[in-house]
């Protein structure tokens, strides 16, 4: 089925893998910029752009109560621990209150692992670090799970630029820690698209051969 989605935070990494994705996939795509800086390159894919600062309500609003009616939002919009103003709570609530505006029928919220009842799997070094992010990212999960939208929230590892592996897997065991490709997690997004098993779902995604440590647990199955 061919839908209408809109990505924001595709001028880069995993947003960007999941534009090209969705474009082979016969979708109906539109980035969702902040600047001009990658719409040549996303329109050379066939990705329509809309310009508009997520962190700006009314640009949002614009955005999304457009004349083309928006089915998915998919966002992967996030911070960095040294940034000041960090808009991964403010530029995500933002497009969630957009899309409830919009009766979008369903919001992907890409975070990461360590966010929330996942904060576990992470070494103190490491939480030490990104802590601040994590605060963000888990007051925007809060909101869109509280938002009535149908969701699902993907919390993927340590994320690489190499190609696809095709290892990346989902789990809701929130103990799970490793890296993946950004591809992957595309590959994973996708998959959760029309898939009713994964809606209002919070999963980490890793790559099956770069866990960090050695336990069982049980992927999430979205073949079907």
């Amino acid at each position: 089925m061919t839908n209408s989605i809109l990505i924001a935070g595709a001028s880069r990494g995993v947003g960007r893998e999941i534009a090209k994705l969705l474009t082979t996939q016969n979708h109906r795509v539109t980035a969702l910029l902040r600047s001009d800086a990658s719409r040549a390159e996303l329109e050379a894919m066939g990705v329509q752009v809309v310009i508009a600062d997520a962190m700006e309500p009314d640009q949002v609003q614009s955005a999304l109560l457009g004349d083309q009616q928006v089915d998915i939002v998919i966002s992967t919009i996030g911070g960095l621990p040294q940034d000041g103003v960090k808009p991964d709570y403010p530029a995500n609530k933002n497009l969630i209150d957009a899309a409830v505006a919009a009766g979008v029928k369903k919001f992907i919220l890409v975070t990461s692992i360590g966010t929330g009842n996942s904060v576990s799997a992470l070494s103190p070094q490491t939480l030490a670090v990104l802590q601040p992010v994590l605060i963000e990212k888990d007051k925007a999960e809060q909101h869109l799970i509280k938002s009535g939208l149908t969701y699902t929230i993907i919390r993927p590892g340590g994320l690489k630029s190499e190609p696809a592996t095709g290892n990346g897997v989902l789990t809701e065991d929130i103990r799970v820690i490793g890296s993946i490709h950004r591809a992957d997690v595309a590959d994973l997004v996708c998959l959760t698209l029309a898939n009713t098993r994964a809606d209002n779902k919070i999963l980490s995604a890793v790559d099956k051969n770069m866990l960090f440590g050695q336990f069982e647990f049980e992927t999430f199955d979205i073949s079907y």
